[in-house]
């Protein structure tokens, strides 16, 4: 199921939402940890958060992957991480695109020490997109393209459409 939206949420990182959402985030973050980087983290995080994101946003099926994109840029990232990406750099099926994050709130204050420095630290992000799109029937392959905290200027996300998922009721329950 893909889905759009009709009006915006006006949410950001003073909302409740928002800050129980970096809280919860932060809160996995400890000396030493490699947690953000592990995208089954974001995972699990994206196939709770779909159902909250739904119920606040108003938003009804999308009908095409690139309302889809837009529906994340213009309101998932705004209503839980107080940013807009753009969405760009389609590939000329339109299955793929990048998000480019020119700021990343999960960033904010983080160095990677040398010995971490192929660390992807807002690895969960993917896990979350690609979570929360599993739970409304579309898998997608989601990896970061480029990541500030490693020196490149922005954040770039790629997003692979791969296939609409179908629902397999179990024998019985048509």
């Amino acid at each position: 199921m893909l889905y759009s939206l009709a009006a915006p949420a006006k949410r950001g990182p003073g909302d409740p939402a928002c800050r129980s959402l970096l809280g919860g985030l932060k809160a996995q973050v400890r000396p030493n940890s490699v947690a953000p980087s592990n995208p089954d983290t974001g995972y699990n995080i994206g196939v709770r958060l779909i159902e909250d994101f739904l119920a606040r946003s108003s938003v009804g099926r999308c009908h095409d992957f690139r309302e889809t994109a837009d529906v994340i840029a213009k309101v998932a990232f705004k209503m839980y991480l107080g940013i807009t990406p753009s969405v760009t750099n389609w590939s000329p099926a339109g299955d793929e695109f990048s998000l480019i994050l020119e700021s990343n709130p999960l960033v904010d204050f983080v160095e990677l020490p040398d010995n971490h420095s192929t660390l992807v630290y807002s690895n969960l992000l993917c896990g979350v997109l690609r979570g929360a799109l599993e739970m409304v029937q579309m898998a997608v392959d989601v990896r970061f393209a480029q990541d500030t905290l490693r020196g490149d200027n922005v954040t770039e996300i790629r997003m692979k459409f791969i296939k609409r998922i179908e629902e397999n009721l179990p024998a019985g329950d048509e």
